[in-house]
């Protein structure tokens, strides 16, 4: 079961079905997709979310809903991610992707660190990855900024059915990393 984390600024908890608005508002909106390039209809945000609830179903971990005092800004979270014939295997992926009224206040940090401190206390992960694009400097500063490793002989090139071929570049965080979740 995914837990409900709190930071001095930000409160996560696991998404719902009644969380469809949200994350749909999320997904459509051009700047909080603008490393896609494109937003996603309804009906792709319902399947998203479908996904993600599945997946914490399975898993005991997931996307976090994010919300500050005004209310939702967005997703952070590790998900189970990557099939057999996924570049990287199956792997757990930290993620997030915020509405731009939340862009330039520290909140994906912080609220990833919760993340990772709440994984690694709960569960037998060694390693979580993340990736993005290569032109996606604010995800990439994200990484550093939790202390994550970059990791260029894992990068690898898929074709998305969204958004079509597509470059992750790959950083890690172990478990034993005293960084992890700005513990230093």
């Amino acid at each position: 079961m995914t837990p409900i984390l709190a930071t001095d600024r930000l409160h996560l908890r696991p998404f719902t079905r009644a969380d469809l608005s949200d994350f749909t508002a999320l997904h459509s909106d051009p700047g909080s997709m603008r490393d896609h390039g494109l937003t996603l209809t309804p009906r792709q945000s319902a399947e998203k979310l479908t996904s993600y609830l599945e997946i914490a179903a399975m898993h005991g971990i997931g996307r976090f809903h994010v919300s500050d005092a005004t209310g939702f800004i967005g997703y952070v979270g590790i998900n189970a991610a990557g099939r057999v014939d996924h570049p990287l295997g199956r792997h757990h992926e930290i993620g997030w992707r915020l509405l731009p009224k939340a862009w330039g206040k520290g909140y994906a940090t912080e609220a990833a660190q919760a993340a990772l401190r709440d994984a690694f206390a709960r569960l037998p992960l060694t390693e979580v990855l993340a990736y993005t694009a290569p032109d996606n400097k604010s995800s990439q500063a994200v990484m550093a900024r939790l202390g994550l490793t970059r990791r260029p002989e894992m990068d690898f090139k898929i074709t998305d059915p969204l958004v079509g071929n597509w470059t992750g570049l790959v950083w890690a965080v172990r478990s034993s990393d005293q960084r992890a979740g700005g513990t230093e």
